[in-house]
C-alpha cells in the first residue's frame, strides 16, 4: 500500500520501447525532409540571377 492507501504502482514518465522507436524514426523522417528542402532552396537560388533572391 502506498502512503494515500492506495494499491496503485506509481505511473512510470519512461516511454515504452515503441514509442522510443517511433520518435527515433519521426526524428530520422523530419531530418532527412529538413535536408530535402533545404537542397531545393540551395539550388532555386543558385539557379536565380546573381542580383536577385
Amino acid at each position: 500500500m502506498n502512503k494515500d492507501g492506495s494499491d496503485k504502482q506509481p505511473v512510470s514518465s519512461r516511454k515504452s520501447k515503441a514509442a522510443e522507436a517511433r520518435d527515433a524514426r519521426l526524428k530520422q523522417a523530419l531530418r532527412a525532409n529538413l535536408q530535402r528542402r533545404k537542397g531545393q532552396s540551395r539550388a532555386r537560388n543558385a539557379d536565380a540571377k546573381p542580383g536577385e533572391k
